[in-house]
């Protein structure tokens, strides 16, 4: 399981398996959020089997399901609401742990701690391509 920490309560990582939980609840996470669509690719845990798995180890679990660029500030606000909701560190993942990044820095733009300027250097520092931030906002209203 790859961990990339961004801050002292979020981090970002690839697919996690539900086996992966308890590792997870060991470290002192309090939550996952989830953000690959179910079925995306064979062979991915469901997010209904990693929603049992998280509540059977007393882990917080959200499924918020993007691909693309479709959405709008209100899915933004409440993929940040998952995020903060929890006392300890969550573990937000997708496919590779892009999506979960971008989405988290359009909030960051959104409420002025992140300056659109500064997306693509601050992805590259963690390894992330973060140009679909730029994408969303041209496609805004």
């Amino acid at each position: 399981m790859k961990l990339v920490q961004i801050n002292e309560m979020l981090w970002v990582a690839p697919q996690i398996d539900p086996d992966d939980f308890a590792t997870l609840k060991e470290r002192g996470f309090t939550a996952v959020v989830n953000n690959r669509p179910d079925g995306e690719e064979p062979g991915q845990p469901t997010a209904a089997e990693a929603a049992a798995t998280a509540a059977s180890l007393g882990l917080a679990y959200s499924h918020l399901p993007f691909a693309g660029y479709g959405f709008d500030e209100a899915f933004v606000r409440q993929h940040q609401a998952a995020l903060t909701a929890q006392p300890g560190p969550v573990v937000a993942h997708c496919r590779s742990g892009t999506r979960s990044l971008t989405i988290w820095a359009i909030g960051e733009v959104l409420d002025g701690r992140m300056a659109i300027e500064e997306v693509d250097a601050f992805g590259q520092s963690y390894g992330f391509d973060l140009s679909g931030v730029h994408r969303w906002f041209a496609n805004q209203p």
